[in-house]
């Protein structure tokens, strides 16, 4: 494991007024590099050969537009793990900020034990993401009592309409969730993905099952900034998801037609932006501070900056509550939050991730703090 005293050394060699912000191109990497841009850092996207041309073409600075400064191509996102990609990295000054992209692609072993370049956030968080390791977003979630969905650990105690969240065959790292209300019913679901070659009977072993929540679907997009022991809500989205979207689109009659030949996709496509009733914005931020005390008491270092708490806004006894489905422990990938009111009522004029992560670094280097918020 990599050490923070590593990373620190590290910081300390870099020439502190030539900071370069990295990132993996995908995901939210056009938003890291507009955020750093705009706060005078340079920017450099290792992008996977193929993929590469939104960086080096479409959005590279020049002539007054554009701000991806330069862009390292690699053979598969993976590689920039390799000794030389780590010291060009290092050679430029980076500072890394990692997404899903970079957690999807690269080993989270490689990361955690042989990515030596400093990254902006908590290194080892995010796998608690994933519902097969020790204290995970679930253990978390129960700690500080943030209501969630029940889970079923054995498939024949299904009473209620339940989803079952289980890895993709051919893409590990999507889920291909299905309904059910009984035990029968999940067989037969099960078996039936089992049969097209959907998912394995191995991944169903370790699939989650949930209790289906019926309400309105928001995720609350949070910062918290260990600087200034600060949470901030950046904004509120949710998800726009292939093949369901076309499907939700059809009148009633036609969907029932529709799927009868066509089971429902829930591959994620990108989001929209929506707002809760400002009477809802007290519990969100209850939510989220919960959530950042359970991080600081089981993790050495705590959540670093950007986070998300994805759920739904339920109704029930004439009363509203929140349940949260999920947790993401690094950025967000909706560039779409900018859009909602919440950065704005707070500084002024709304601000996008990557202008939050832009300004916490430049705060961190004026107060001599980086390795405070870099793992």
């Amino acid at each position: 494991m990599i050490t923070q005293k590593q990373i620190s050394k590290i910081l300390e060699n870099y020439n502190h007024k030539n900071i370069t912000i990295g990132v993996l191109g995908g995901h939210s990497a056009l938003d890291v590099c507009r955020g750093a841009h705009s706060h005078g850092f340079k920017t450099i996207v290792v992008a996977q050969k193929g993929r590469e041309k939104t960086y080096a073409k479409y959005y590279k600075r020049r002539e007054g537009i554009g701000f991806v400064d330069d862009v390292i191509v690699v053979n598969k996102f993976s590689d920039i793990t390799k000794k030389n990609i780590q010291d060009e990295l290092r050679k430029r000054n980076t500072i890394f900020v990692h997404n899903r992209y970079f957690w999807v692609y690269c080993n989270y072993k490689d990361i955690e034990n042989k990515f030596m370049v400093p990254i902006y956030g908590t290194r080892d968080m995010v796998k608690l993401e994933e519902r097969d390791v020790p204290k995970n977003q679930y253990f978390l979630l129960e700690k500080v009592g943030i209501r969630t969905p029940k889970i079923f650990k054995d498939a024949k105690k299904i009473d209620r309409l339940v989803i079952v969240k289980v890895a993709e065959a051919k893409r590990g790292y999507e889920r291909a969730f299905f309904l059910c209300s009984s035990y029968r019913d999940y067989r037969e679901k099960s078996a039936e993905l089992i049969n097209k070659k959907i998912i394995t009977k191995k991944d169903l072993s370790k699939a989650v099952i949930e209790e289906y929540v019926i309400g309105a679907h928001v995720n609350f997009n949070f910062f918290y900034s260990p600087l200034n022991d600060e949470l901030e809500l950046m904004g509120t989205d949710t998800r726009r998801q292939t093949n369901l979207d076309g499907i939700l689109r059809l009148p009633a009659a036609e969907q029932l037609e529709v799927l009868s030949h066509v089971k429902p996709k829930y591959i994620e496509t990108g989001h929209y932006n929506v707002t809760v009733k400002e009477s809802l914005l007290e519990k969100a931020f209850e939510l989220g501070e919960r959530f950042v005390a359970a991080a600081k008491k089981h993790h050495p270092v705590g959540i670093i900056g950007p986070f998300a708490l994805q759920g739904a806004v339920v109704a029930e006894e004439g009363k509203e509550d929140i349940v949260i489905f999920d947790v993401s422990m690094r950025i967000p990938g909706s560039p779409g939050t900018l859009f909602t009111p919440y950065s704005g009522y707070l500084y002024g004029y709304s601000i996008s991730y990557g202008e939050r992560i832009g300004l916490e670094i430049k705060k961190a280097l004026e107060m001599g703090k980086l390795d405070m918020i870099c793992t």
